[in-house]
């Protein structure tokens, strides 16, 4: 199964639901499923593009409503799109500027949002027409629609509006776009309400995109709602294309979601938990500044192979965090990140071999259960 333009995706192993496969984009290609660490302003907070390289990262996903404000467009596209602006040679995937809009409480008009400027105070006006021309100027090999999110739980009627309004913006922002060597995927909303789900789906479905995003979740619903939104989401879908969960990124989620038939993730999670000191593990997840690991001589992880795990024992960690050294969001954000990528890498594997729910299972309850390295 393959997609066509200049995102395609080809399915190269099915398990259940679950999927496993490979998008080649203008900039590169990513086997799926995958996560994208967020580069909010063009760089994944404490870690650079060689970094990003290193751990294992095939796609980040940068923030068209920050970078819009600041530096604006014409410094990034005058440098070479963000891929030359940020020294990044592999694909990158804009969000609209939706979440923004939703999260800074925004006035949503049908012509588009209005809101103030995190940065000045200055009044914002984004059209999808807006939204689609600063993501060509950005120069992704991903654009998405711009779209309308609502917080859960919420009244049908207003995530009916939501839904509707989101629909019509992805029609005016596929007039819009021009750039023929980038992708625009359009997105579903529906709330939590399975069947708003499956018709905000198939209609979006029906406009022919390059992808589809599942927006709209991890915004106050339970999990069990959440996975019956990520079933009907995708049963409304063609499996020609390929579907991205925006902002999950928490293991259980993630894998979740894989088991739905979900390719593509984004979060903050791990950067964000690594810069309170959190460490992600298999075994469930932990805080380094705690005291019982202050003469400790093992990594973080025994099980990972990452320069941080190789290098250094949690108790020069916990002395990193306690003594507020900027080092250590860079040592636990590379921890975090590739424990997230290779828990993909497994998914992968797992999916490939047939024993995808074998090992979502065995994950699943090693990270429950836990250890000794993260209890307390």
């Amino acid at each position: 199964m393959t997609s066509g333009g200049p995102v395609r995706y080809e399915c190269l192993a099915v398990d259940g639901a679950a999927r496993s496969g490979r998008l080649t984009t203008p900039n590169g290609t990513v086997d799926t499923p995958a996560f994208m660490p967020v580069a909010t302003r063009s760089v994944v907070r404490s870690l650079d593009s060689q970094d990003l390289r290193d751990v294992g990262t095939q796609m980040v996903l940068a923030n068209t409503y920050h970078l819009m404000l600041r530096p604006g467009t014409g410094p990034i596209a005058g440098l070479g799109g963000l891929h030359g602006f940020m020294g990044w040679d592999r694909p990158i995937l804009t969000d609209s500027g939706g979440y923004q809009a939703f999260s800074l409480g925004a006035k949503v008009t049908e012509d588009g949002c209005g809101f103030r400027s995190v940065y000045d105070g200055s009044r914002v006006f984004l059209t999808p027409e807006d939204a689609v021309r600063v993501q060509e100027e950005l120069g992704p090999d991903i654009a998405m629609v711009l779209d309308v999110c609502i917080g859960l739980p919420a009244p049908r009627q207003k995530i009916v509006e939501a839904m509707e309004l989101t629909l019509r913006w992805a029609e005016r922002s596929q007039l819009a776009h021009r750039r023929n060597d980038q992708a625009l995927f359009g997105i579903v909303q529906g709330g939590a309400e399975p069947d708003l789900r499956h018709e905000s789906a198939r209609r979006t479905a029906q406009l022919g995109m390059a992808g589809y995003g599942i927006g709209g979740l991890s915004v106050g619903e339970d999990m069990g709602r959440r996975n019956e939104a990520v079933e009907a989401s995708v049963a409304g879908l063609p499996a020609h294309a390929p579907r991205y969960f925006m902002g999950l990124g928490d293991p259980e989620g993630v894998l979740a979601a894989v088991a739905r038939g979900v390719d593509l993730f984004d979060c903050v999670w791990p950067t964000r938990l690594a810069r309170h000191g959190k460490v992600i593990t298999s075994l469930g997840d932990y805080n380094i500044r705690l005291a019982r690991f202050a003469d400790d001589g093992g990594p973080l992880d025994p099980e990972c192979p990452c320069l941080t795990c190789s290098t250094y024992p949690r108790g020069y960690l916990r002395h990193l965090a306690v003594t507020k050294e900027l080092s250590l969001a860079r040592l636990l954000s590379i921890h975090n990140l590739v424990a997230t990528h290779r828990l993909l890498e497994g998914a992968r594997s797992a999916i490939a071999s047939g024993r995808f729910a074998e090992f979502h299972s065995r994950t699943a309850t090693s990270r429950r259960t836990g250890h000794d390295v993260s209890a307390g």
